[in-house]
């Protein structure tokens, strides 16, 4: 039998609001922090139960649940490059032994990994609200990390949706990869990088208006992507 959480963690008071001008400062600026430079000392117990309590704690239609983690810490980032190494062999069947042991080696790469996984739970509310939520817990967590005073990287990259590798590491057909966090201490301030104008992306509505969809974006003539997940309605 499945038991729900409490609805708060002791001691702690919802709040529908905190007014906080360093917290919107922080939401203004905030930006991700290149793998590369994430480096010691990482989240230790304590920290790591902080942030999956805060990425536990988004919203949620219909009090579902729809995610789970999978935490990458220690030794358990070297153990699981054996899998990263067999499950490349599938995408690069001749792959030469020098990438084989890069690929060994990503979670390495931090000193924290924490998975963030999509689950499909059963129910009467729309799955691609499930998968917002997943995605939600992925930037709690982001944003609880930094201001424990760590930097963040949120990707997936191609293990994510390797066949091997999601089996190997226990998930099934109900389970998508919403992010891989890396997490450490930044070696140094990360670059600004480009950000969209506000206006070719936001309408103010008003009957037979034209929506601003942001025609200019993406990568125009590159197709639509054919990596992620896929839904299937079974009778």
């Amino acid at each position: 039998m499945t038991t729900a959480a409490p609805a708060s963690a002791p001691g702690n008071t919802p709040l529908a609001t905190h007014p906080s001008a360093d917290l919107v400062d922080y939401l203004l600026r905030r930006r991700s922090t290149p793998i590369k430079s994430l480096s010691l000392p990482g989240p230790g117990p304590a920290a790591i139960q902080t942030l999956l309590q805060a990425a536990a704690r988004v919203p949620d239609h219909g009090r579902l649940f729809p995610w789970h983690f999978i935490v990458f810490a220690g030794e358990s980032r070297k153990k699981v490059g054996a899998l990263l190494k067999k499950s490349w062999l599938t995408e690069e069947p001749d792959a030469a032994p020098a990438k084989l042991e890069l690929e060994a080696e990503r979670f390495l790469r931090a000193p924290l990994v924490i998975a963030v996984i999509s689950r499909f739970r059963e129910g009467k509310h729309p799955l691609w609200e499930q998968i917002l939520s997943a995605g939600a817990a992925c930037q709690n967590l982001c944003i609880a990390a930094h201001a424990l005073g760590f930097g963040t990287n949120w990707v997936t990259e191609w293990y994510a949706y390797n066949k091997t590798f999601r089996e190997g590491i226990g998930l099934d057909e109900r389970d998508h990869v919403a992010g891989f966090i890396y997490i450490g201490t930044p070696a140094e301030a990360p670059a600004e990088r480009d950000r969209p104008d506000l206006s070719a992306i936001t309408t103010y509505w008003e009957p037979e208006c034209t929506l601003n969809k942001g025609a200019a974006y993406g990568q125009p003539g590159m197709g639509l992507p054919r990596t992620g997940f896929s839904i299937e309605k079974k009778d």
